[in-house]
């Protein structure tokens, strides 16, 4: 079982709750927030496929935050958690994450003890960095590369690093993941694949089929089927380090 709400106090986050791992773990640009079996974990941004049991566990609350926004709560840039599944206690002081821990284990909802958690850690990180917005926004677009630097005022080389930080890797990188999470959103709804290519921004059929097996690891017939056997019915990309529908 799986379930996930926005969240009221931190803005473009997710709370979600799964009854155990189960399926794949997709690329979102996402990173994620985990409380599973008395344990606070981090979930970095991926670049392909992951086995929702990298994480063990009998239930699992997490909060997937928007793309660019974890490394401000965390303070470790984002290419440093990429592709992994860390313990908190391996990021932050041993003391502070006991403390951290009790609190949220004194929680009925521990959704709530985490999304608490975020919104106190990016508060006291200040106002922030306006670029990752952007440069999501843009991208979801579907602007090229080049054309965001322009309009962010950075050189190409310039806006990678800075994408490196915030996003876990480069603006192409990042685009093609946002691409892909259009794509199956579009699958989803039952759109034939030719349509599917064409809505969600690749140069033809054959050209989504390879990005779907690149990054997903799957096709996109396989993906669809598995979707409707799961019963899924929203829009919404399955977090990090939880089940997927995949």
């Amino acid at each position: 079982m799986y379930e996930e709400a926005p969240s009221r106090a931190v803005p473009g986050a997710v709370l979600w709750r799964a009854a155990g791992p189960g399926g794949v773990v997709l690329p979102d640009g996402c990173m994620d927030l985990i409380w599973t079996d008395g344990r606070l974990l981090v979930a970095g941004p991926d670049t392909g496929p992951h086995p929702a049991g990298e994480v063990p566990g009998r239930a699992f609350a997490g909060i997937r935050l928007a793309p660019g926004t974890a490394p401000a709560l965390l303070g470790v840039p984002a290419h440093e958690l990429r592709d992994r599944r860390v313990e908190l206690a391996d990021l932050w002081p041993g003391p502070e994450v006991r403390r951290l821990t009790g609190r949220t284990a004194a929680y009925e909802d521990p959704c709530a003890a985490l999304e608490a958690l975020a919104r106190t850690r990016l508060a006291a990180a200040g106002p922030p960095d306006p670029l990752p917005a952007e440069v999501t926004a843009r991208l979801r677009a579907g602007q090229p590369v080049a054309a965001i630097a322009r309009a962010v005022g950075l050189g190409e080389r310039q806006l990678r690093r800075r994408s490196l930080d915030a996003f876990g890797y480069g603006p192409r990188t990042l685009g093609r993941v946002l691409r892909l999470q259009r794509a199956l959103a579009l699958a989803r709804r039952g759109l034939p694949q030719a349509e599917v290519a064409c809505a969600a921004g690749y140069a033809d059929q054959a050209h989504l089929a390879r990005e779907v097996r690149a990054l997903a690891g799957t096709t996109l017939g396989a993906y669809t089927a598995s979707a409707v056997a799961a019963g899924a019915n929203s829009d919404t990309p399955q977090p990090s380090g939880s089940s997927t529908t995949a």
